[in-house]
């Protein structure tokens, strides 16, 4: 493929069956869809670096009470919100991951922190809470800054009754030929015991290889961390041969199914061919890139068709 550069973006995937019936409700994830690609769009304009492009668009996500990440986290059983993220660059394999976090306003950054500031790779509970203040990270006192809103209480009953696996991701291949990856989450509603899904799991949730691909997958959290989804994905496009869109379709497919291993997953190649696929009703996605004569292309979509932007 001749392109410059890709971004692939997704937010969470999962039945999505209440979505269905309200065009107001679905006007506004396609609205921020498109802006998280702006976003992205902006950042590579003005860096060039995929990792920033990564970085700028979850925390894009992470600010929207429309996705389960950051200020719209999904509660757990105890009433308080507990938050997870991984950063993965493929041209040197450097990872940064982050799980439990209770007071850090953008996950995504600490998981870079860790990635670039200490000699770890993944910090949990509070540890990485501390280790990200002591960053200089963004935090927050009060747990309860992750609550929606209750002027979007609707979010709320949405994702109740939609058994939607509301994770948000981004990979890219930057305009240096670098692959990155990132995901953040809020984890599963009502999750117990300190629960940690596959989000900030390097090589399950998250994972970017130069030489391969770079993943972010959405789901059913233990069945991807068991299949160790994203490193066998990269594992496929980079010993196996496959193409990254063969990959995705055995994984989701016949590795997983709809019923158990419920959820999707975004994949590019060193090549910039690429992957959005699912297996669940819906997923929250889009894709933009420049070609080799410098044309912008993209598009957005919940259900399997997609809308051009």
């Amino acid at each position: 493929m001749d392109r410059k550069y890709v971004i692939l973006v997704h937010g969470g995937a999962g039945d999505l069956s209440e979505l269905a019936v309200h065009s107001d409700w679905e006007g506004l994830y396609y609205s921020s869809l498109e802006e998280a690609l702006r976003i992205g769009e902006r950042s590579m304009q003005e860096t060039g670096k995929g990792v920033d492009v990564v970085r700028a668009v979850i925390r894009h996500f992470e600010t929207s009470p429309l996705f389960n990440a950051g200020i719209g986290a999904t509660v757990n059983a105890d009433g308080s919100f507990e938050l997870d993220a991984c950063l993965m660059e493929g041209r040197d394999l450097s990872a940064g991951a982050v799980a439990g976090l209770r007071h850090v306003k953008h996950p995504i950054d600490a998981a870079y922190a860790v990635k670039t500031s200490s000699e770890h790779v993944f910090l949990a509970g509070e540890g990485a809470d501390l280790f990200a203040a002591h960053n200089g990270v963004d935090t927050v006192e009060d747990n309860m800054y992750f609550a929606t809103p209750d002027t979007m209480k609707w979010v709320d009953e949405f994702k109740a009754r939609s058994r939607k696996n509301g994770t948000v991701g981004c990979v890219v291949l930057d305009r240096e030929g670098n692959l990155v990856a990132g995901t953040s989450t809020g984890g599963i509603l009502g999750k117990k015991y300190g629960r940690v899904g596959d989000s900030p799991v390097v090589g399950a949730g998250t994972y970017a290889d130069n030489a391969g691909a770079a993943v972010s997958c959405t789901g059913h959290g233990e069945y991807f961390i068991r299949h160790n989804v994203a490193a066998n994905i990269n594992f496929r496009v980079k010993m196996m041969g496959q193409k990254v869109g063969d990959a995705v379709e055995e994984m989701l497919f016949h590795e997983l199914n709809a019923e158990a291993g419920n959820g999707g997953l975004i994949a590019v190649d060193r090549n910039g061919d690429f992957a959005l696929d699912f297996n669940s009703r819906g997923m929250f996605r889009g894709y933009l890139y420049r070609d080799g004569e410098d044309s912008l292309h993209g598009a957005v979509g919940i259900y399997r068709e997609m809308r051009t932007i």
